[in-house]
């Protein structure tokens, strides 16, 4: 490597349409440390490996990078903290099947099940089957069921708020609004505004937890799909996958609701039309306000799209990207 040039290498992948963009090597030292721990090492003192991965010109709004880094825990496979182009994220489910796919390509999994550490606890999850991913995710419930928001130039909108990883408002569409490709400008302005709403009310989740993920639901396209969403992700981007945190927030509400039962599969299909099957179990006994928790399984597909290594110049005036 000549001076002044330092390289990251990376493993890009999609799932489901969504990009996930995983960082092998090139990072800072930070022995010992949890994903966690990670994660504000990253956000305090070394931000530029986020942005110079998920912003431009080398990435765009819709990247999802995930550092992988080496699990503290013996019977882990690997550690993830994963970030886009605004900050960091809590969990991403669609992210961890790209990082499984990625452990594939890397020959890194062993048979059977494999526990991933993520910020929000332990993943387990399965090498991919001809193409197919299955991760069991952590914890999830809702925290509260129809809320009602009054968002300017929509009137109420009510929606439950719901942790699958992330903090999740939830809406039927209904007659409100068409969720289609075709419409996507619409359903962009108009999640917007919800979440503005939202902080604006003071409506959060549990221990003040920030909504910053929306979703909408309406009927499927696809005739084998309980239903189609589109999903408004923190920077203002929309969710290419059905979102894996996002259905398995739909999943503890489906099964709280009795709409779905224990281990019945739930097809969701994204805006773009790609499909995960879900399903959910209880856990005994544990009940969060009010509401029983659930440990959801999301099955999708990821296909690796590129092995690149990134060359990031000191004259160069955007080597940590534009943010």
């Amino acid at each position: 490597m000549s001076e002044g040039v330092k390289i990251i290498k990376v493993i890009d992948s999609h799932t489901a349409g969504e990009p996930t963009r995983v960082v092998v090597s090139g990072a800072p030292d930070n022995p010992g440390a949890t994903p966690t721990e990670w994660r504000e090492f990253l956000r305090n003192e070394h931000d530029w490996l986020r942005t110079a991965v998920a912003c431009e010109p080398r990435g765009h709004e819709a990247m999802v990078g995930a550092f992988l880094c080496e699990p503290t825990q013996p019977n882990s496979v690997a550690g993830v903290v994963f970030f886009n182009n605004i900050g960091y994220l809590h969990g991403c489910i669609h992210g961890t099947i790209g990082v499984t796919a990625t452990l594939a390509h890397l020959g890194r999994l062993a048979a059977g099940d494999n526990k991933i550490e993520t910020p929000t606890g332990i993943v387990t999850v399965r090498a991919p089957e001809e193409g197919w991913v299955t991760v069991q995710n952590v914890r999830s419930y809702r925290h509260a069921a129809a809320v009602p928001v009054e968002v300017p130039g929509w009137g109420t909108v009510h929606g439950d708020v719901a942790w699958g990883g992330n903090w999740f408002f939830l809406i039927e569409a209904g007659d409100m609004i068409a969720v289609d490709f075709s419409n996507l400008d619409r359903l962009t302005d108009f999640t917007c505004a919800v979440r503005k709403a939202l902080e604006a009310n003071g409506i959060t989740g549990e221990d003040g937890g920030e909504i910053d993920h929306i979703e909408v639901f309406g009927p499927p396209a696809n005739d084998e799909a309980d239903s189609k969403n589109f999903v408004l992700c923190p920077g203002n981007q929309y969710d290419r996958s059905p979102c894996g945190t996002g259905t398995s927030a739909k999943i503890a509400c489906l099964l709280a609701d009795k709409k779905l039962a224990p281990r019945e599969i739930w097809r969701q299909e994204s805006i773009v039309g790609s499909v995960f099957q879900a399903s959910g179990e209880f856990v005994d006994g544990q009940v969060i306000a009010g509401e029983p928790v659930c440990t959801p399984s999301i099955r999708g597909t990821a296909y690796i799209t590129s092995d690149s290594e990134m060359v990031l110049q000191d004259d160069d005036p955007f080597r940590d990207g534009i943010s």
